[in-house]
């Protein structure tokens, strides 16, 4: 059974100072070599003050994850028009789909995520729930929509929800987990975009 960490975040004035700064430490020095000490330093708070608001390091770097989740989740939905074509939306979606997939951020935490499934493993739980999952549910909404209209036939808007996310990180993903970045041009990425979009389509279009 997956374990949650169930301990309130106290939040205050430097609360989102705190959150930049390990946000930076955690991206440079991964989990294991992050420090509190450096953690403060960048942040510019005593390490008084850091752990008033974090007592555990583990669920500072879950708060940080589930900030910038949230904050991607937030700015894919800014895109998603209910009204505007299934294919532009689409590939509006696909383009900030990709866009995390490649990001330092993106794979860093996706690694962190792997290496402390055993010591933390609600981290994963909480990282999915913070950004995918709230991805996937607005995604089948824009789909719920653009059925309404006669543009897509889906039976299990969930199931195709999932099954865009998974075409969009078609290659790319494998790639950058296994440190071939440079090989992730922009005319891969579009690449992947363009086949993710029409393979969606011609499988659930109405034409």
């Amino acid at each position: 059974m997956t374990v949650v960490l169930q301990q309130a975040v106290r939040k205050g004035r430097k609360f989102a100072q705190v959150l930049e700064g390990a946000r930076a430490v955690f991206l440079r020095d991964g989990f294991d070599g992050a420090s509190v000490d450096d953690i403060a330093r960048e942040a510019g708070v005593s390490k008084a003050t850091l752990y008033s608001y974090f007592p555990d390091k583990r669920l500072l770097f879950m708060e940080v994850a589930k900030a910038e989740c949230r904050r991607q989740a937030d700015e894919a939905e800014a895109l998603i028009d209910d009204t505007a074509p299934v294919a532009i939306v689409l590939r509006l979606a696909a383009e900030r789909i990709t866009d995390f997939v490649l990001s330092d951020f993106g794979q860093r935490v996706f690694r962190i995520c792997v290496a402390e499934s055993d010591r933390f493993p609600g981290l994963g739980h909480e990282f999915y729930h913070s950004g995918p999952l709230l991805i996937r549910e607005r995604l089948a909404e824009f789909l719920r929509c653009a059925m309404n209209r006669g543009e897509v036939q889906i039976d299990d808007v969930y199931l195709a929800a999932d099954q865009f996310m998974q075409l969009c990180k078609a290659d790319l993903h494998e790639r950058m987990i296994f440190g071939m970045a440079d090989c992730c041009t922009p005319r891969d990425r579009q690449r992947v975009i363009d086949g993710a979009v029409a393979m969606f389509m011609a499988r659930y279009g109405v034409r």
